[in-house]
């Protein structure tokens, strides 16, 4: 099972990722660590990136839960995915290298091995004020506070056609983490 905790900067994927895999035993990955050192630079300055710039850390961190996934791991994935096309790279169905014809095989084989069933989004969300809050008291993280609301605007919700929860992150961490549990039904 992979779960990928999604949402703006600041609603807490990193923290509630954190605390839910120490429960459960599973692997943790936080995105932030595999951005490019000029990417975090831009962030730092408070300068949004855009597709072109997210596409190549998309494609890496696919890479990874593919393997994780092909090695029968469950795995956490603490990152962002503010937009559809960014959770569909992550789910396997746009692959790294698109030749016409090998396209389609690749997105098929990532399919019959049951990759994309196996991976639940987890929109973490709340108000932009409880949000900035959050983002003000954070300490040593290279995103700029001022990039809050690019990432807002930028974020397009999950919708009916993929799989996820939504969970206000008006909760405790532990709250939050049962929730997910009870959903996944691994009441522990």
């Amino acid at each position: 099972m992979i779960l990928v905790l999604m949402g703006v900067s600041g609603c807490g994927k990193t923290a509630v990722s954190t605390s839910l895999a120490d429960k459960l035993g599973w692997k943790f990955y936080d995105a932030d660590d595999f951005h490019s050192e000029e990417n975090k630079e831009r962030m730092s300055q408070g300068i949004p990136l855009n597709d072109e710039e997210r596409i190549p850390w998309l494609y890496t961190l696919q890479e990874i839960l593919l393997r994780e996934y092909s090695l029968g791991v469950n795995v956490i994935l603490a990152c962002s995915s503010l937009k559809r096309m960014y959770r569909r790279i992550l789910m396997g169905e746009h692959s790294r290298i698109r030749k016409s014809e090998n396209c389609k095989e690749q997105d098929q084989e990532h399919s019959e091995l049951g990759f994309n069933q196996n991976i639940l989004f987890v929109h973490l969300h709340g108000s932009k004020e409880l949000i900035t809050k959050r983002i003000e008291m954070r300490k040593e993280h290279f995103v700029s506070p001022s990039l809050l609301q690019s990432q807002f605007d930028t974020l397009e919700p999950p919708e009916d056609t993929e799989k996820f929860m939504s969970i206000n992150v008006e909760k405790s961490i532990l709250e939050i983490v049962g929730e997910i549990e009870k959903t996944l039904g691994l009441n522990l």
